[in-house]
């Protein structure tokens, strides 16, 4: 298990209904969107951190876990446009850009914890099942569970190879790491496909007809949570507007 699903079934608003996160999660990414980066992002990613390490018990190395790699592509993305091409010298630091810079890397971080704050508090078997409802084909669903499962097996696979080629001492040079990762990729491709053949003489045997039905827990949406999150929109979005005008 991938550790945010570990950190998804074991937080204290896992009985929770899926839609609750929901409003609470896509809302605050609204506002991270619409509102003005400084300070919306500033004020929409505290809120959301705090609700996730807060009420959610999420704790902060979890946190940190599902967050280190996601930043690291939000780096990435900012840095270009500190630099400029052209000119002379040809390549060369361009000070105007910090802003935009700024401004992309706060309202991709605040995005990315709204996010992480459903993610990490809703499994995604709890919301697959009950998209069905909201009107979304049940191919789609199903497809996505199945690719959902069938990328552990997946994660297993290389888990399994790679030990084995450390075992024959595969990594022991460059170029033994190079053959090892070359036949590693080989030896995943392969399985991959007779996993996903096995898998669908499966479901034909256990006569699929188009529809894999599954039990879902009743949860009732609870509307004093619901009352709560839109509060809390609200202020967000007030607050913002407010330090907007004082810092403007």
């Amino acid at each position: 298990m991938l550790p945010l699903d570990a950190v998804a079934y074991t937080n204290r608003w896992r009985p929770r209904h899926p839609a609750e996160k929901a409003f609470l999660a896509l809302g605050l990414l609204a506002c991270a969107v619409a509102l003005p980066p400084w300070p919306g992002a500033l004020v929409v990613g505290a809120v959301a951190g705090a609700v996730l390490l807060g009420p959610a018990g999420v704790a902060p190395r979890q946190a940190w876990r599902a967050t280190r790699v996601p930043l690291g592509f939000v780096t990435v993305g900012s840095v270009p446009l500190l630099v400029a091409v052209g000119g002379s010298p040809w390549i060369r630091f361009e000070p105007s850009g910090l802003p935009t810079a700024l401004q992309v890397a706060g309202r991709a971080t605040a995005a990315l914890l709204c996010l992480l704050l459903f993610a990490a508090t809703t499994p995604l078997a709890d919301t697959l099942p009950r998209l069905t409802r909201l009107g979304v084909p049940p191919a789609i669903t199903e497809v996505a569970a199945l690719m959902y499962r069938f990328l552990f097996l997946l994660l297993e696979s290389v888990r399994t190879v790679r030990e084995a080629q450390a075992s024959r001492l595969g990594f022991r040079t460059w170029v033994t790491s190079y053959r090892s990762l070359a036949g590693q990729a080989g030896a995943i491709f392969v399985r991959s496909f007779d996993r996903a053949r096995r898998m669908e003489e499966g479901l034909a045997l256990r006569g699929y007809t188009g529809s894999l039905r599954v039990e879902v827990e009743p949860r009732p949406v609870s509307r004093p949570f619901v009352a709560a999150v839109a509060a809390l929109l609200v202020a967000v979005v007030a607050g913002t507007w407010a330090l907007h005008g004082t810092l403007a």
